[in-house]
């Protein structure tokens, strides 16, 4: 991942090694994740768009699968939302992360029932990859991008 950011670094790219490691990292962090999520199954169909519910269900059930559901959602834009705002100043704000992540997750989830993959679609997960993105955006704040002379930040 390094050699690879050093690379894109060194080819003349506008970007500094800081962003072409973030870019690099948000794309190792999240496509395995996403490719999971977006492989067929073979369990339950469906949709539910009643906040907390699932996740009520899901804290119900045994603390392997509460830990394994709830933590794997939570993981599945960590590392989009630790590495956005560190990449650029723009998305240096835990209410720009959470825009992003929850528009990712949306799409997500909306793939996953248009799709028909024989997995759940939820808002919870939506809220769930949310607040991980946003957690692991607040863990990275100290290396968050700063404005650059010149450049807007989105008010």
């Amino acid at each position: 991942m390094v050699l690879l950011s050093r690379r894109r670094a060194r080819r003349g790219h506008p970007a500094p090694l800081r962003t072409a490691l973030a870019d690099v990292g948000i794309a190792a962090g999240t496509a395995p994740w996403i490719w999971m999520i977006l492989t067929p199954g073979t369990g339950q169909e469906g949709v539910n768009l009643i906040p907390f519910a699932d996740l009520a269900a899901v804290v119900r059930s045994p603390w392997e699968t509460a830990f394994v559901q709830v933590g794997g959602n939570l993981l599945v834009f960590a590392a989009l939302g630790a590495l956005l705002p560190v990449r650029t100043a723009r998305m240096a704000s835990p209410a720009r992360v959470a825009a992003v992540a929850g528009a990712a997750s949306l799409l997500v989830e909306t793939l996953q029932y248009v799709l028909r993959l024989g997995r759940f679609s939820s808002v919870d997960d939506v809220l769930i990859n949310t607040a991980g993105a946003v957690a692991a955006a607040l863990i990275t704040r100290r290396w968050w991008a700063r404005a650059v002379t010149g450049e807007p930040i989105l008010g």
